[in-house]
């Protein structure tokens, strides 16, 4: 009668197997924390939802674009001394009333803003060509162009700007669908004006 014996793997094929299942593994642990009863993360893993730092990012950099504070300095505004803050927080008190006005009547156009603002007593400010300061405080201009579709449209409305101190301005806007009255230090390029994007 003949007897089987049980078949045993070759020594290669057991190898193999062993290799094959620490390959596979690409550096998991699975040893349980006691603790919680759960698989511990490698060193210097991360959170799915919370990537590593990366090497290039500026602390409070926005998006975290290398460069960021560098590339959006023109769009920082100036310190206002608080004697100087507080001055700029009165004149928006009396700006924005004309301009509440003048929103409610529909009117958003440079020079019936221009001439409800001087009715405040300021004066208009001029400037050299070279950007040097001849006196005056209140800048009052058509909206920028934006790009929309395939080209720049200036929409319908008036910017403005008041000059309180060197360091301490009024800006604001009224247009169609709303108006704003905001008090703001100047910007390296624009005055008190805020920047466009995409410098």
């Amino acid at each position: 009668m003949p007897t089987s014996t049980p078949a045993r793997p070759a020594p290669l094929a057991v190898l193999a197997l062993a290799l094959v299942a620490t390959l596979s593994a690409c550096g998991d642990l699975h040893a349980r924390d006691s603790r919680t009863g759960t698989a511990p993360s490698p060193p210097g893993a991360s959170s799915p939802g919370a990537p590593g730092a990366s090497p290039y990012v500026e602390p409070g950099s926005g998006d975290g674009a290398p460069h960021y504070d560098e590339n959006n300095a023109y769009r920082r505004e100036g310190d206002m001394a608080p004697a100087h803050e507080k001055a700029a927080w009165r004149e928006a008190g009396r700006i924005r009333p004309v301009l509440e006005g003048l929103w409610e009547r529909r009117k958003w156009d440079p020079a019936t803003v221009r001439t409800a603002l001087l009715r405040l007593g300021y004066e208009e400010e001029r400037v050299t060509k070279d950007g040097r300061r001849l006196g005056g405080t209140l800048t009052v201009t058509a909206m920028s162009a934006r790009w929309k579709d395939d080209h720049y449209v200036t929409p319908e409305g008036t910017r403005v700007a008041l000059r309180v101190h060197d360091d301490a301005c009024v800006s604001a806007f009224v247009q169609k669908s709303n108006f704003e009255v905001r008090t703001n230090g100047p910007y390296p390029e624009t005055g008190c004006f805020e920047p466009p994007y995409g410098h």
